[in-house]
């Protein structure tokens, strides 16, 4: 079994080589480690290579975006299985080896995540309910916000390949975007170990710098319905989902003084009414 890490990163040299150490550090497994450079100005390439060496292949593209820098990542590795990893992440001892575990015994399975511990501004934090990641049948359960996390997920190739690759054209939300088009099919499943430190609160974060994230679900949501291939029960929540985001974000830019923004919310969400997937029929 090969493996292949994907490390997308923009102007975090330091942050990177941390990134990278933690999965040359993975103890029983040697992966094939990819860092995608998309468009540094901070010399990150020419850090990570006096680092690291020939021990990982180093891909400088345009800037792009975090999507298209996965999707380049994935499209010149040779890996069985990919598996990401953020630059402002790091993996655990003994994440790289749990994973290709599972798969050995699940041979069935196709994508998996781990749990992740939270760091925020230096400080270890609790996640909340509403973010307790589910394992099995997770589309339901992901509608409302994204539920598996990038740096903990390994899948097979072939799974990212047939589900289309990250969306390059949504600058935020394209992890949501991705897991809910393969959890309408597929099964994502979880260790339910921390083998993930997952760091927050910096000012680069895509969370930071983009207001309204419900702005870029209720795209994906949109994109979603409209290409079909759900059964009704998803059609219908969907289709719930994104008329309460659509909600919001009409009364946000109602106080905002933002009216042609809001009449679009609002248009949209009578467009995907809860209807039915087969007849068109408003539900009762």
């Amino acid at each position: 079994m090969r493996v292949s890490v994907i490390i997308p990163t923009c102007n975090r040299s330091v942050w990177v080589r941390r990134a990278i150490r933690s999965v040359t550090d993975q103890q029983g497994f040697e992966p094939e480690v990819i860092v995608v450079d998309d468009g540094s100005t901070d010399g990150t390439a020419a850090a990570v290579v006096a680092e690291f060496g020939d021990r990982i292949t180093v891909l400088q593209t345009p800037n792009r975006g975090v999507a298209a820098a996965r999707n380049a990542g994935v499209a010149v590795s040779g890996g069985e299985f990919v598996a990401f990893l953020d630059s402002d992440d790091l993996w655990l001892p003994g994440k790289l080896m749990a994973q290709v575990a599972f798969f050995v015994e699940r041979p069935n399975a196709a994508i998996c995540q781990t749990q992740e511990l939270w760091i925020r501004n230096g400080v270890r934090v609790n996640p909340c309910a509403h973010h307790c990641k589910p394992s099995g049948d997770i589309f339901l359960a992901s509608l409302g916000l994204c539920l598996v996390s990038p740096s903990a997920v390994m899948m097979h190739r072939r799974l990212f390949d047939s589900a289309g690759g990250f969306d390059p054209s949504l600058p935020a939300c394209e992890d949501y975007d991705l897991w809910l088009r393969i959890a309408r099919t597929t099964p994502i499943w979880l260790i339910d170990q921390p083998l993930v430190i997952k760091h927050g609160g910096h000012a680069d974060q895509l969370s930071k710098r983009f207001w309204g994230m419900d702005r870029f679900r209720v795209a994906v949501l949109s994109k979603l319905l409209a290409t079909g291939g759900l059964t009704e029960t998803q059609y219908q929540a969907a289709a719930a989902t994104l008329c309460a985001k659509c909600a919001l974000l009409a009364r946000g830019a109602q106080r905002r003084g933002r009216h042609a923004e809001a009449v679009r919310y609002r248009a949209l969400a009578a467009v995907y009414g809860p209807r039915s997937p087969v007849t068109g029929a408003v539900a009762a």
